[in-house]
């Protein structure tokens, strides 16, 4: 084994979509190899012929390429298996393996497999996280490394792909700690030195149950639909469980990478929290440059066909009040956009400031409004300019009574930005448009 050079690995099965505690255990393999200067490798481990599927194995590849998690070599384990049955063979011969006859107990049970016959002695290890670890083997019996010749199970292929890609650190779930004793036994056979084993934490789904693909956590392809950042992403599952301390938690890939020290990994699991991913999210949203911004909008929209001047103005307003993209269709739903691109339908009781209902001085009103904005320049229709203008009549007649019915004149939203801001985006025409459509139909 070439020891002068760290090899990490990520061994996904493609028998389901991965979650988010599977793409940690990548991201901490992944740090960790960068920061030595060493190799990080991807392993697709197919052994499960009836269960791994292709669609599986494209969407981890799809969401490491999306995450940025770049991998320096790529191998499956179905592209191996007349190797292992070299490995098989070598063990039969020198007798740490048998061929075992089994009274089959159900349908589909095999009455011949290959057992690894375990020396039953105690194995102890060093853990990176843990510390040392100690098993006695003889609860372990001897347990089945293979099926037949061309069928070899779980804890002999790992062993022997770990072995043939010069793995040098095991990163990998607590999970499967209860294997190692296994897998050392067969290093031990088959004359290999074993790597270095650091088991992380369980990420744990916020009821404090462990999170399982099979239980309905989400693919990480989701987050990315749903409108979250990779960068954010990254961020927030390299603090699941570990963190460089101090008070600051927004940092880059490269200087996690730096920082990153198993030494520091916590024991306890941690819990997937989903308010704190939309925290990190929005925080990332908030470091994007403005072009960068309307880009994200302006695809996330496309299927409503908004107009691209206006979006392009109120992309500040909206990324605001998101912490992801994908809530910018909540807020079309909620009928929370569409006033920027048509004149809204006023509802007449909601102009009304307060309790003042009396409706022709809300009109009055509105009309000095539209009067004095006509005089304004199109050139002085900013915010500035227009609060300039409107404001000593607004103080006269009083601030509410005149600025509530001139915003809901313009969006017709109990809830928009101020009158200054919508009036300086929808400009001095389409500004009286909607002023004297509501005088009308007061």
């Amino acid at each position: 084994m070439n020891t002068t050079k760290v090899i990490t690995r990520f061994a996904p099965s493609p028998t389901g979509y991965l979650h988010a505690g599977n793409y940690r255990t990548a991201l901490f393999s992944y740090m960790y190899a960068r920061q030595k200067g060493g190799k990080f490798i991807l392993r697709i481990e197919d052994t499960d012929k009836e269960r791994s599927k292709k669609e599986y194995e494209d969407n981890i590849i799809d969401s490491l390429k999306w995450l940025g998690l770049t991998y320096d070599d790529f191998c499956r384990q179905s592209d191996r298996t007349l190797l292992y049955g070299t490995y098989i063979q070598k063990l039969l011969d020198s007798g740490n393996a048998y061929i075992s006859k089994e009274i089959p107990k159900e349908p589909g049970d095999r009455s011949e497999v290959i057992r690894f016959k375990n020396p039953n002695k105690k194995v102890k290890f060093t853990d990176l996280i843990r510390g040392d670890i100690e098993f006695d083997t003889t609860d372990l019996g001897d347990f089945v490394i293979a099926r037949s010749m061309t069928e070899p199970v779980f804890h002999l292929v790992v062993v022997i792909d770990d072995a043939l890609s010069e793995i040098t650190h095991i990163i990998r779930g607590e999970d499967h700690i209860s294997n190692t004793p296994r897998h050392i036994l067969i290093y031990e056979a088959l004359g290999l030195m074993a790597p270095h084993y650091a088991h992380i934490p369980l990420l744990l789904s916020p009821d404090r149950t462990k999170m399982s693909k099979r239980k309905g956590a989400l693919p990480i392809t989701e987050y990315r639909k749903m409108g979250y950042l990779p960068e954010a992403v990254i961020n927030y599952l390299a603090f699941l469980g570990w963190n460089p301390g101090g008070e600051r938690e927004l940092y880059n890939v490269e200087e996690l990478i730096k920082l990153f020290d198993l030494n520091q990994v916590q024991k306890s699991a941690a819990i997937f929290n989903i308010e704190k991913l939309n925290w990190f999210n929005k925080e990332y949203i908030k470091l994007l440059p403005q072009e960068t911004l309307f880009k994200y909008v302006s695809e996330t929209l496309a299927p409503h066909n908004y107009n691209s001047e206006i979006l392009r103005k109120i992309t500040p307003l909206i990324v605001e009040r998101i912490s992801r993209f994908g809530e910018l269709e909540d807020m079309v739903k909620n009928n929370e956009l569409q006033y920027f691109f048509n004149c809204p339908v006023i509802k007449k009781e909601l102009l009304a400031w307060k309790t003042e209902n009396d409706f022709q001085k809300i009109k009055e009103r509105l009309i000095t409004v539209s009067d004095i904005l006509k005089t304004v320049p199109e050139s002085d229709y900013t915010k500035d300019k227009i609060k300039e203008a409107l404001w000593p009549f607004a103080e006269k007649e009083g601030r509410g009574a005149v600025l509530w019915p001139l915003r809901v004149s313009l969006s017709g939203q109990e809830k928009s930005p101020d009158p200054f801001t919508l009036i300086e985006i929808f400009g001095k025409e389409e500004t009286i448009i909607r002023l004297e459509n509501t005088i009308k139909l007061l």
